[in-house]
This record gives C-alpha cells, sequence and structure tokens, in this order.
C-alpha cells in the first residue's frame, strides 16, 4: 500500500489484500447497499477478490481509483473515497463511501478536497465528474460544497433510475 497524499486528520492510500475486513464492512452497510449497491460481498475471501479483481486492478489499468480514508490518529480505515472511469463519462467521477461511526464527522469533506486537489496537481484531467441518486441529499451537499455544480441527470447505460450529474473544472 502506498500513501498517496495527507489532510491534518486522515491519510489517503492504495488498499490492500490485507483491507478485506474493512471492505467486507463497508460495502455491506446500509448506505452502500442504498446509494451505491449489493456487490454480492458476503465473506472475507469475496472481499479479497473484490480487491484484487476491482481495486488493485483498476490503479494497473488507469493509474487512480477508489482509495482508502484512514484516521492518522489511530490507523483505522473510515472510508474509500477517489476517482472512478464510468463508460458513460468522459473524465472520471469523484465517489465516496464511509462507515456509519464516521459519517457526519467532516471526512468525507475533507477526503473530497483532497483528493479534488490531488487531482488537479498529479492527475491528467481538465475536469471531474461525480453522480448520486437524487435522494442523496447528504453526498448532494458535499458535492456543491467541494465546488461541483449540478448539470442535470444521466440515465447509466443498463439502469432504470436517473442519477444527478455534477461536474467540476479543474483548471489547468
Amino acid at each position: 500500500m502506498k500513501v498517496l497524499f495527507e489532510t491534518p486528520r486522515l491519510q489517503v492510500r492504495t488498499f490492500a489484500a490485507t483491507d478485506d475486513a474493512f471492505v467486507l464492512e463497508l460495502l455491506n452497510t446500509p448506505s452502500w447497499l442504498q446509494y451505491i449497491g449489493d456487490r454480492q460481498i458476503r465473506t472475507l475471501a469475496d472481499a479479497q477478490r473484490y480487491i484484487m479483481n476491482n481495486l488493485l486492478r483498476l490503479y494497473a489499468e488507469q493509474g487512480y481509483g477508489a482509495w482508502v480514508v484512514v484516521l492518522k490518529e489511530t490507523g483505522k480505515p473510515t472510508g474509500i473515497c477517489g476517482l472512478f472511469k464510468r463508460k458513460y463519462l468522459e473524465q472520471p467521477d469523484l465517489g465516496f463511501a464511509f462507515l456509519p461511526a464516521y459519517e457526519g464527522l467532516g471526512y468525507a469533506y475533507e477526503a473530497a478536497t483532497a483528493t479534488i486537489e490531488y487531482s488537479r496537481q498529479q492527475l491528467p484531467f481538465s475536469r471531474l465528474f461525480a453522480i448520486t441518486q437524487q435522494d442523496n441529499h447528504r453526498s448532494v451537499r458535499l458535492l456543491e460544497r467541494s465546488g461541483f455544480t449540478l448539470q442535470g441527470t444521466i440515465l447509466p447505460p443498463g439502469e432504470v433510475e436517473e442519477l444527478m450529474l455534477f461536474d467540476l473544472e479543474l483548471g489547468s
């Protein structure tokens, strides 16, 4: 695992196979299941496969992906934040999710704004997108507070529900 950047309270690093218990817990939280979807991760072995086949593979293929957000004070993983390349979007989108015990404490905002800054300085993108369900009011507020602008809605291929589409110019 590699530390990519830090904030006053957080460290953001790449995933490792040893993050399996964290992945198992996060991907089965009520908010993950409601707003992101059921990935059918039910065992530590499922979580390890998910890490290897999805998360680590994206680093190799794209040079970015989802990253673990860790509390500096304790070293405990609290959530994820990172960039996701969707086939139906021309640039990556910012995504984040946190364990319930760490929601509402400003960690998501801190990680999101640091990820935006990291993208601006280290990655070759002129803009980022973000998508969320229309009833995910906490994510909408976080995106707007982070500088994203609502562009409208989008119906991703194979989906039945339109998602809110936000974008953020990163500048040159």
